[in-house]
């Protein structure tokens, strides 16, 4: 049961993934950062849906660090394109 669940998680990532690629791919807008943006959009998406309602299994614990490292990441990509449309002169 766990393996099917886990399985399923990571397959509906993958599949975020994926299609995050080919969209960004058709639009030529296409990046690292908005790369990672999306692709972390799509994995807080994929956790709350596939979370359990009883039990939660321990793989599904350690996906709190995960989220805390991806909200970290897209803090810096916040600040640095922040810094980037600011003038040269305030930072």
């Amino acid at each position: 049961m766990t393996t099917a669940r886990r399985q399923r998680f990571f397959l509906g990532q993958a599949i975020w993934m994926l299609g995050t690629i080919v969209v960004l791919t058709l639009l030529s807008s296409l990046s690292l950062d908005v790369f990672f943006v999306v692709s972390l959009i799509g994995f807080l998406v994929v956790v709350e849906l596939t979370a359990p309602f009883n039990v939660t299994p321990q793989w599904r614990r350690r996906l709190k660090w995960i989220v805390l490292v991806g909200l970290v990441g897209f803090g810096y990509v916040v600040i640095r394109r922040i810094l980037s449309i600011l003038p040269p002169g305030i930072f």
